[in-house]
C-alpha cells in the first residue's frame, strides 16, 4: 500500500481532545452496522474537513482502523490543508470512479496507525454524475468490510446536492454546524435533503464554539472546539430543527 504522510500538526488542547472524545464515543456506540458516515456541513468554512480529519485520527488512536474518503471532488483542499506528501504519483477517488486506476492504487496508509485515505484526486466538474452509481456503493461496502469505519468528507449540502448522493450510499450523517453563523431555518432545511436520500442524521457537531462565553465550560481555557448532540438541534426556547 502506498504511503502518505500529514506534515500538518494534529495536536489539540485540553478541551478539544475532550469534544473530540465526546463525539467519537458516540459514534462508537451508534451501532455497530453504522460504519459508513458522511460529515458534511450548511456552507464553507464551517469545519467538516477538520472535523473529519479529526475523528480519523481519534478514532485510530483508539485502535480502530479507519479510513477517510475525500468525496468533495469539486474544490478539495485536504491534502494542501494538512501538507500531504504522497509517495509517486497522486491517485485518488475521481482516478477510481473513472477508471483510471484500481482501488489500492487510490488507498494510501498515513503517518497515523491505522489510519487511511482516499485522496479527492483530480477535480471533476459533475461528480453527482460518478457517485450516483451502483459502483461508487459498491467501493463503499468493500471498504467497510476491511475497515472498522469509512469516513466520507463531502461538499456542503446546503450548496450543492452531492453529500445527499453520497449519504444514499452510506449509514449515517454527521452535520457540523458553525455556532456563529448556522440558522435554524438552515439546519431544517440540512436535515431534510439529508434525510431524503433515506439516510439518518445521527446528530449534529456545534463547531466553532468558545467555551469561555459558556457558564458550564469556564473552568476550560479559552477554544474553538466542539459539541455533539445527538438529535435535533434545540434553540434555547425549545424549538426543534
Amino acid at each position: 500500500m502506498k504511503k502518505v504522510t500529514i506534515r500538518q500538526s494534529m495536536a489539540l488542547d485540553y478541551a478539544g481532545e475532550e469534544a473530540l472524545n465526546t463525539i467519537c464515543t458516540n459514534l462508537a456506540f451508534a451501532g455497530r452496522n453504522l460504519r459508513k458516515i458522511v460529515f458534511t456541513s450548511n456552507l464553507q468554512s464551517e469545519g467538516k474537513s477538520w472535523m473529519a480529519m479529526h475523528v480519523l485520527a481519534n478514532l485510530a488512536q483508539r485502535g480502530r482502523k479507519v479510513i477517510l474518503v475525500d468525496a468533495d471532488m469539486r474544490r478539495s483542499f485536504l491534502m494542501q490543508r494538512y501538507k500531504m506528501e504522497a509517495e509517486g504519483e497522486v491517485f485518488g477517488l475521481a482516478h477510481y470512479l473513472t477508471g483510471q486506476c484500481e482501488l489500492e492504487d487510490a488507498v494510501y496508509e498515513t503517518n497515523l496507525d491505522g489510519a487511511c485515505l482516499i485522496p479527492a484526486g483530480r477535480d471533476v466538474t459533475n461528480p453527482v454524475s460518478l457517485v450516483d452509481t451502483p459502483f461508487f456503493k459498491q467501493m463503499l461496502d468493500a471498504l467497510s468490510e476491511k475497515f472498522d469505519m469509512v469516513i466520507v468528507d463531502t461538499p456542503p449540502i446546503g450548496m450543492v446536492i452531492d453529500a445527499a448522493e453520497i449519504a444514499a450510499s452510506c449509514d449515517g450523517t454527521v452535520l457540523v454546524l458553525d455556532y456563529n453563523k448556522t440558522r435554524i431555518r438552515e439546519i431544517r432545511e440540512c436535515k431534510r435533503q439529508m434525510e431524503q436520500s433515506g439516510t439518518p442524521v445521527l446528530g449534529c457537531i456545534i463547531n466553532k464554539v468558545s467555551f469561555a462565553s459558556l457558564s458550564a465550560k469556564k473552568y476550560y481555557n479559552k477554544s474553538y472546539y466542539s459539541h455533539y448532540r445527538s438529535g435535533y438541534y434545540r434553540k434555547e426556547n425549545g424549538e426543534k430543527a
